[in-house]
C-alpha cells in the first residue's frame, strides 16, 4: 500500500469501471469489515485523488493498483498487480495510455 498507516485507508466494498484510476463503490466503516471476506482498502492524496487500493481476499491482498498524477491531476503512471504479476501503465499529459 501506498501509504502504510491504517488510519488514513478507507475501505469499500468494490470497484467499478475499466479506465484508470477505477471508481471505487460502496464505502464501507472499519466494523464492516468484521463480517467480510472481501473488501477493498485504499489511500488518496490531499486533492482526493486515488492513488492505491488493495483488494483484500481473506486477509491477503489478491490485486493491488498504485496510480500518480501529475500537476494538473492527469493520471500519469499506474502500476496493478494480479496473481504475482505487475504490469506498469505510463500516459501522456492528456491521459491517453503510451506504454504497457
Amino acid at each position: 500500500m501506498t501509504d502504510e498507516n491504517p488510519e488514513n485507508w478507507r475501505y469499500f466494498v468494490s470497484y467499478t469501471g475499466v479506465k484508470l484510476p477505477v471508481k471505487l463503490v460502496n464505502p464501507l466503516e472499519i466494523a464492516d469489515l468484521n463480517h467480510r471476506n472481501t473488501y477493498i482498502r485504499a489511500t488518496f492524496d490531499a486533492l482526493e485523488r486515488l492513488t492505491g487500493f488493495d483488494k483484500m481476499v481473506y486477509g491477503e491482498v489478491e490485486i493491488w493498483h498504485r496510480y500518480e498524477y501529475d500537476e494538473a491531476g492527469v493520471l500519469r503512471r499506474a502500476e496493478i498487480s494480479m496473481d504475482g504479476d505487475v504490469t506498469e501503465m505510463n500516459f501522456d499529459e492528456s491521459g491517453v495510455l503510451v506504454t504497457a
